[in-house]
């Protein structure tokens, strides 16, 4: 191998220059033969292009290494920005520097030096920096040369432009040492070219052969660097492969070969480059058919294993897994893949020699592929992120949060915001429902049990009661406005921008370009199996039936005195924004109860917001129900963010007039924000608070029927609430209860969320129904369950709650989701002031009066003494100057 230059690194062969404004979308960049197989390009950004920089750099991250001249970008921060989205580098000029080297953790060898200063003061600022140089429309190649040369052997990386360039020119810089600058529109990847520069010659012209026939040795891989095979080519060869886009070879026996046209093995191609000596050529491929060698195995070194092996094996099993395997199970039921994931990790966590920490983390990696393999990510998708995350500039501190930092003793040293008062990443999922880990006995009694706590109310102050049924704390409410009043203004001041960018950040779905998904929503994102069209079908027609019967037939008119009339009439809020939230369930149930009544009441706009999967798609259930509904659109964004975006517009998500929907605590409080908020001009349902259930039973409960409705709220979250009052019942009755509760907790795939909700969940023992129902009302509960011997007449005392669900054939699951009733109900106690979503959550009322001469003779004099009494003189006259003009005329 030969000695490579005083050049430490491993340049490109070329950058093939860019207008990023010309092309549509990242796509249309990979797809053209002249950029993608080089795997460097070259940008100049500005102010109006930085977004689509920003947006190429996250979706290509890992495929294409951008280099970006920002010399024109006024902020520093854009330029720290672009590498913190993975730019290659950034070619800066002499202004800039200054400000930039205050900037922490910016490695050196990430900027490009464009000199706009005199010679002298650039080599001064230059010096010992480890930045390249950029040479910017040079008039003489040959000059390059003298240039280079004088730097001596130690020199750093040099770039260099020049207009019109020829391919000869551009050869000559690559035999130099520098990397030519060409425009994209000169590249051809042709073989014969009279006027175009080759793309073949550019990469084989620094490329040398030991062997006799001149053959270049050649490496093919994947994408993951593992080695498929060794091949030969030239320049013949390498031309072709550039032009079909395949694996193109030379055999020394055939002659130009393309490999897989008998054997339909071939090759995709990626990327071609050279090793550092230029004297090996690697392909990069994507292997399509049984595998690269001609005896059908993965290699030709053999079948592939460890990780590349596991993905193959899944990715077969996910295509046609025997039935009943394990591995189909766990395709088929995320719940179960979930849990195994955490269970693995947590064993990791105790495994503690050289043995034991390979299993366990063996099978962390197995049931994670699994995952990964299930949402169609692969391990170059994996691989590619982590090579991304391995140059951000801005560094987290990864301090452990949560139960994870108190099971284990580690201080969090402090908040874990971001510095600009949006939420971390460790603080949204502190905000979400985060599962008990198994070690932590929440939820659970001295003998193992999963019990809540038992009070008799005859035993206990009423203050003890009181203390008991208080909800679970919140978060501080001035912490998370703090949090959340950055996130509005970002969006209100920056639209569709800062909507993404915290799409981006939140949600992991780095490809969205667009924060909305626009009406008429394609039918191959509404794809259902039939059972679930005609579940969510029943359930909507329900629900409708029940909102269509609250409409008010007619207007009111009511005749206050003889020649007054007074009316109400109503009209359909205009524009709505309906919040869905994700999190830790998928929640069509949710879009159905929110969309229904706003199609019902005749609303013009009805805007969706739902935080997309990490693929940038919404579930197909949401979908089919926003085009059942008539959604014009449907946001892609969730917490903050999205209630700000419909509250206040942007350019592409609709301005709405009321935002309704449950959310946690940073969609709450957003809410609030918005509201009273003059500049936003927006109205919410009501605040929301974790879900809830209060059971009250008597002696002909079913302890069954009472367990499990008290579990279905209690696997809401671990904030959630769930509370029974058992009227007049015996130990063995309670207990009977108790019994059911813990054996269908533990058969739960959530029995970890169900357990830290049952930790702050209570049973009362209550003296008779008058005591159980005035409790009740005290509490005001979301959802109120009377499993007692007459529930008809106990609801007749009952004065709050969300809604009501009387008998032993009525579980809260029929109101969640298909009898007709609204699930959209205050929390936290609300109930005492606020009703669930109702067709009246949609519409307004309008009030008009009509009187006649008569009419105002009749009320004129106690109008007229009011604003006398009030003060308000114009008020008075408005009404005297009529009734002096009707008596000067006689009528």
């Amino acid at each position: 191998m030969a000695s490579h230059s005083g050049v430490a690194e491993h340049l490109p062969a070329f950058l093939a220059a860019i207008d990023i404004s010309q092309y549509g979308s990242t796509s249309e960049i990979l797809a053209a033969k002249e950029l993608a197989y080089t795997g460097a390009l070259f940008t100049i950004v500005t102010p109006k292009t930085i977004d689509a920089v920003l947006n190429l750099l996250r979706d290509a991250v890992g495929r294409l290494d951008l280099y970006c001249d920002v010399s024109t970008v006024d902020s520093v921060q854009d330029i720290v920005d672009l590498l913190d989205a993975g730019a290659a580098k950034v070619f800066v000029a002499s202004g800039q520097v200054p400000a930039l080297q205050k900037v922490p953790n910016v490695n050196s060898s990430r900027i490009v030096y464009h000199p706009t200063v005199s010679a002298d003061e650039a080599e001064d600022q230059l010096s010992g920096t480890g930045y390249g140089l950029y040479l910017h429309n040079v008039q003489d190649v040959a000059a390059v040369g003298q240039i280079l040369q004088a730097m001596g052997p130690s020199r750093p990386a040099v770039y260099v432009s020049k207009q019109d360039m020829t391919e000869e020119e551009a050869v000559r810089l690559r035999t130099l040492d520098a990397v030519p600058i060409v425009g994209s529109q000169s590249l051809t990847v042709d073989a014969e070219s009279a006027d175009g520069i080759r793309i073949a010659a550019l990469l084989l012209a620094k490329t040398k052969s030991d062997r006799s026939d001149g053959l270049f040795t050649t490496l093919v891989t994947d994408e993951r660097g593992v080695a498929l095979g060794l091949v030969y080519s030239n320049e013949e060869s390498v031309a072709e492969s550039l032009r079909s886009g395949r694996g193109v070879y030379w055999s020394r026996k055939r002659g130009l070969w393309r490999k897989g046209d008998t054997s339909g093995d071939w090759q995709q191609l990626v990327r071609v480059d050279t090793d550092c000596d230029h004297d090996c050529l690697r392909f990069v491929v994507r292997q399509q058919g049984n595998g690269f060698c001609h005896l059908l195995t993965a290699t030709c070194f053999g079948e592939y294993r460890g990780l590349s092996k596991l993905q193959k094996t899944l990715e077969s099993r996910k295509r046609s897994a025997p039935e009943g395997s394990y591995t189909a199970r766990l395709f088929n039921d995320s719940k179960m893949l979930n849990a195994k994931i955490m269970e693995e990790a947590s064993e990791l966590c105790e495994a503690n020699n050289k043995a034991e920490i390979a299993a366990e983390a063996a099978d962390v990696l197995y049931f994670a592929l699994a995952k990964a393999t299930a949402a169609g990510v692969t391990l170059e998708d994996i691989e590619r992120n982590l090579d991304g995350k391995s140059i951000k500039v801005k560094r987290r501190k990864g301090d452990a949060k949560g139960p994870h930092a108190e099971k284990f003793g580690v201080s969090t040293n402090g908040s874990t915001s971001n510095g600009n008062g949006a939420p971390s990443k460790e603080e949204v999922k502190e905000a979400k429902s985060q599962p008990k880990s198994k070690d932590d006995p929440a939820g659970v009694n001295d003998s193992g049990r999963i019990q809540m706590r038992r009070y008799v109310t005859a035993d206990e102050a009423p203050e003890t009661i009181r203390e008991a049924l208080q909800r679970p704390s919140q978060r501080s409410t001035d912490k998370i406005m703090a949090i959340v009043q950055p996130i509005i203004k970002d969006v209100r001041e920056q639209g569709d921008k800062a909507l993404l960018s915290y799409t981006h950040k939140f949600e992991k779905a780095t490809s969205l370009t667009t924060p909305v998904l626009k009406a008429p929503f394609p039918q191959s994102l509404m794809q259902l199996p039939p059972e679930t069209i005609e579940a969510i079908d029943i359930s909507f027609e329900n629900i409708r039936k029940f909102h269509a019967a609250q409409a008010e037939e007619k207007p009111l008119h009511v005749e206050t005195m003889p020649g007054v009339v007074c009316s109400r009439f109503v009209r359909p809020i205009e524009r709505v924004g309906l919040y869905v939230p994700g999190g830790t369930a998928v929640l069509p149930s949710t879009a159905m109860m929110l969309g229904v009544p706003a199609m019902v009441a005749g609303c013009k706009t009805i805007v969706l917001a739902s935080p997309p999967r990490a693929d940038g798609s919404i579930t197909p259930e949401i979908v089919y129900i926003a085009h059942k509904v008539g959604a014009e659109s449907i946001v892609l964004a969730g917490g903050a963010q999205a209630v700000a975006a419909m509250a206040h517009g942007t350019e592409s998500v609709s301005k709405v007039d009321k935002i309704l929907g449950p959310g946690n605590q940073f969609v709450t409080a957003a809410k609030m924000l918005v509201s009273n908020d003059t500049t936003a001009q927006v109205s919410i349902d009501m605040p929301a608070g974790p879900s809830e259930v209060l059971v009250i039973a008597d002696k002909t409960a079913n302890p069954a029927f009472v367990a499990s409705d008290l579990l279905s709220q209690a696997e809401h979250g671990v904030d959630s609430q769930v509370v029974c009052i058992a009227v007049d019942l015996s130990e063995e009755q309670v207990c009977a209860i108790e019994d059911e509760l813990h054996n269908q907790a533990t058969a739960l795939p959530r029995v970890d969320m169900v357990r830290g909700a049952i930790s702050h969940s209570i049973m009362l023992v209550a003296r008779d129904l008058d005591e159980a129902l005035a409790l009740s009302n005290a509490y005001a509960p979301e959802h109120l369950i009377l499993q007692l011997a007459d529930p008809i007449a106990a609801r007749e005392l009952v004065t709050n709650a969300g809604s009501v669900f009387c008998g032993d054939w009525t579980p809260e699951s029929v109101g969640d989701y298909s009898a007709g009733v609204n699930h959209s109900l205050p929390t936290y106690g609300y109930a005492k002031q606020y009703s669930g979503v109702n067709l009246g959550s949609y519409v307004k009322h309008i009030t008009s009066s009509h009187l006649t001469a008569q009419g105002l003779k009749n009320v004129g004099g106690a109008v007229m003494q009011l604003a006398a009494v009030e003060e308000l003189e114009a008020h008075r006259r408005a009404v005297e100057i009529r009734l002096r003009w009707m008596e000067e005329n006689k009528q």
